[in-house]
């Protein structure tokens, strides 16, 4: 089946939020049509379920050509969150069944981070930040990825909001155990947030989201940091994280001024944080400019297909962070 125009190709993005499928044409600007799911794809024993995205994007793909008119399609990238440590079943499976089902032979299987950082800034060398409850840094020199933190709450994730929520959290307790370094305003907007001090632990600890509880926890933070010196130095505390990552995968030397990226949720936080990001970005990383995120996960896994369709993605190829097949 064909349509005359410009080769089409397919982006997805899955997270821990749903899935997102669009389809449009390769040429630039070419609007694309998206459809939204609201149900993640699990993951079970093989890693993220094969079966499950599939069940999601043949119907989803169905009713995107439908409405647009598409004909063949000539690429497929999917951005999922853990692909480079759970994308095993997806390897071994998406190739054969959306050439029977679709007719592409042509895939790209490519983690969060990756189709993030396509989307921020495109095919050229820098440095991308993913923030929001967790936080990850990845760069290339477009000869190869360099990945900082991203190992979560427990490890990592440094300057996240996870990261940030707990110290707003522990020096609240502190200011209720009467310790050092406690926030009074902290421990007021616990109260209002959870209820009694002591009940955090039970509340929090029995719950397979901690992250995102933590996190929650990020605005009060952000909130108290005009007024009290405790909060406001938690943020200067998250920036010199966030800041840290990115110049450990930022390439310094790749024959243009690499540049660097901010995305995610985190930043919603506002000056609180920005500000101290700015003063932390002029002191770690002189050599390197600052940019807004050009586009998001989704439009990543949109350029990687482009870019796969003809033939000229400039994207370094790793058997984790970007797996291609064309068979």
């Amino acid at each position: 089946m064909t349509d005359g125009g410009a080769p089409w190709v397919l982006g997805v993005d899955s997270g821990g939020s749903g899935v997102r499928f669009a389809l449009r044409r390769t040429e630039p600007g070419s609007p694309a049509q998206v459809i939204t799911s609201k149900e993640p794809v699990r993951t079970g024993p093989g890693g993220i379920d094969a079966g499950h995205l599939l069940g999601q994007l043949l119907p989803a793909v169905e009713e995107l050509r439908a409405g647009t008119g598409a004909g063949r399609i000539a690429a497929v990238a999917v951005g999922a969150a853990g692909m480079a440590t759970l994308g095993d079943e997806l390897r071994a499976e998406l190739p054969g069944a959306l050439a029977r089902s679709l007719g592409v032979r042509t895939l790209a299987l490519a983690a969060d981070a990756v189709t993030a950082y396509a989307g921020a800034l495109g095919r050229r060398a820098g440095a991308v930040v993913a923030a929001g409850t967790g936080m990850i840094a990845l760069g290339t020199d477009l000869a190869g990825w360099r990945r900082a933190d991203g190992w979560g709450h427990l490890l990592g994730d440094c300057g996240s909001g996870a990261w940030i929520g707990r110290a707003g959290l522990e020096a609240a307790l502190r200011a209720h155990d009467g310790r050092r370094g406690g926030s009074a305003a902290l421990l007021d907007r616990l109260t209002a947030v959870f209820g009694a001090p002591g009940e955090l632990p039970g509340l929090l600890y029995p719950r397979s989201d901690r992250p995102a509880v933590l996190a929650s926890f990020a605005p009060e933070v952000a909130g108290c940091a005009d007024a009290d010196p405790v909060a406001a130095g938690i943020l200067r505390e998250a920036a010199r994280h966030i800041v840290e990552a990115a110049a450990a995968v930022c390439p310094a030397a790749v024959g243009e001024e690499p540049q660097v990226a901010l995305t995610g949720g985190l930043f919603k936080l506002g000056e609180p944080l920005l500000v101290p990001l700015k003063e932390e970005f002029r002191r770690q990383l002189p050599y390197a400019r600052r940019v807004e995120a050009a586009g998001d996960p989704l439009d990543g896994s949109l350029l990687i297909a482009a870019g796969l369709a003809a033939g000229e993605l400039r994207l370094p190829r790793d058997p984790r962070m970007l797996w291609v097949t064309t068979e």
